[in-house]
């Protein structure tokens, strides 16, 4: 089983201070995120829960799966949600060359330009970047956004009620959320998501995009 933080510990976003963790303000702004889409099977449900809760959302997506899902990467677009780069086929940093990291990025990048203006902000997949890809993409203007809770929606070890759980008793002000439009979290994700939603709701936090 992989160790993963639900709740991102203050000393790693200290230690890592150039990433994005969390976007801190005093008017209860909430960050929801959804990686790895856009996918047939799950995001047009996601946008449909949104649209229920006038809620907006940052969709990190993978370049192949623009490219094999373009009409429903156009209406995240269309409903002004905002784009954020997740490399072209999820690719482990770790496990990368910087060249192949930078290649694959632009690739994403690409299928991007094919349907809106370009976006400059980038979570690696994992969340695992070497310091050299960190410098590479900051040459680039690229903002790297991790998180400050992560649903875990994609660890099918868990269930659906801890995905809630993850969420619900560690969101504040500021909070960037993870979730994933994508066929191995729909199970968890289904249950949370609306739960979730109805939750920012009645505790007036606030719907915003990354940008």
């Amino acid at each position: 089983m992989s160790f993963y933080w639900i709740k991102t510990n203050p000393i790693i976003k200290r230690i890592f201070s150039n990433y994005i963790w969390d976007i801190p303000n005093n008017e209860n702004k909430i960050y929801l995120t959804f990686d790895d889409g856009p996918t047939s099977e799950i995001t047009e449900w996601v946008l449909e829960k949104l649209d229920e809760h006038n809620a907006k959302a940052t969709f990190f997506c993978i370049g192949k799966n623009i490219d094999a899902q373009s009409s429903i990467f156009k209406k995240i677009i269309n409903k002004g949600h905002a784009i954020g780069n997740h490399t072209f086929d999820h690719l482990n940093g770790w496990k990368s060359t910087t060249d192949e990291y930078n290649d694959n990025i632009a690739l994403c990048e690409h299928s991007i330009l094919n349907h809106k203006s370009g976006s400059k902000i980038f979570r690696p997949p994992y969340g695992k970047i070497k310091s050299a890809q960190v410098k590479m993409l900051k040459k680039q203007g690229y903002k790297i956004i991790m998180w400050d809770v992560l649903s875990a929606d994609f660890d099918q070890t868990i269930t659906k009620e801890k995905c809630l759980e993850n969420v619900i008793t560690n969101i504040k002000s500021g909070s960037i959320i993870v979730f994933h439009d994508s066929l191995k979290a729909s199970k968890n994700l289904k249950y949370a998501l609306p739960k979730v939603l109805d939750f920012i709701d009645k505790n007036n936090f606030r719907y915003e995009i990354i940008n």
